[in-house]
């Protein structure tokens, strides 16, 4: 999943961008609050965490002009200030959730991850394939009744995979999903963690549940393999 981190303190925002990546969530970073309105209506984002004070423009406006303009994404707004005001403010917006500064990133998370739970059964929906299944919400998968272990981004990329199941999914695709805007690395690197896929979800229970489309990209048996 892509989340969108709008935040002009940048230790804070690198630190929020290394956490999440760290949990499976490919991250973009804006500092600016038209930077960060520019983003969140061209791209589709999971979720948003959006400070209040921002240069440009703030939260609460970058905020109204979002829901004006037909993005219901989440958003988790976040702020220095504190106070019952400050928090009707940002509900009254059309936030769906607040969070003062200092947080802890433990609340931050468990608060985002809650947001994606409720954000519709697209986020909550444990996908199963055949014995093949996941669930986006716990990160975790597994075929049939034995549990397998994957990385935060082993995972992300069977999630796209799963999520289009029986399609053939280019590697730019992936890429797009899975990886921040500033990736500027090899398409390639898909192919490492297909491959470590195929050890894990496949090579022991002798199942080719990916399948690679040359000049195409990868296909997820809809079936599970």
């Amino acid at each position: 999943m892509r989340v969108l981190v709008i935040e002009d303190e940048e230790r804070l925002a690198a630190s929020l961008k290394r956490g999440l990546e760290a949990a499976g969530y490919a991250v973009d970073v804006a500092h600016d609050g038209r930077i960060g309105l520019w983003m969140a209506g061209k791209h589709p984002y999971s979720a948003i965490i959006l400070d209040i004070m921002l240069p440009g423009l703030n939260g609460y406006r970058v905020c109204a002009r979002l829901r004006t303009d037909g993005v219901d994404t989440p958003i988790l707004m976040l702020t220095a200030k504190n106070g019952e005001y400050d928090e009707a403010e940002a509900l009254d917006t059309g936030a769906d959730d607040y969070l003062a500064k200092p947080f802890s990133y433990v609340v931050l998370e468990a608060r985002l991850r809650a947001l994606l739970r409720r954000s519709g059964p697209r986020a909550n929906t444990r996908l199963r394939l055949g014995d093949l299944w996941l669930d986006p919400a716990a990160r975790t998968c597994g075929r049939a009744e034995h549990p397998i272990t994957l990385t935060a981004k082993e995972f992300a990329v069977l999630e796209c995979l799963a999520r289009r199941a029986g399609e053939v999914v280019p590697k730019l695709d992936i890429v797009d999903e899975v990886w921040d805007v500033s990736f500027d690395g090899d398409v390639n690197i898909v192919e490492v963690y297909v491959s470590t896929l195929r050890r894990k979800i496949d090579a022991p229970f002798r199942r080719t549940a990916i399948e690679t489309v040359r000049g195409g990209g990868y296909r997820l048996a809809a079936d599970g393999g």
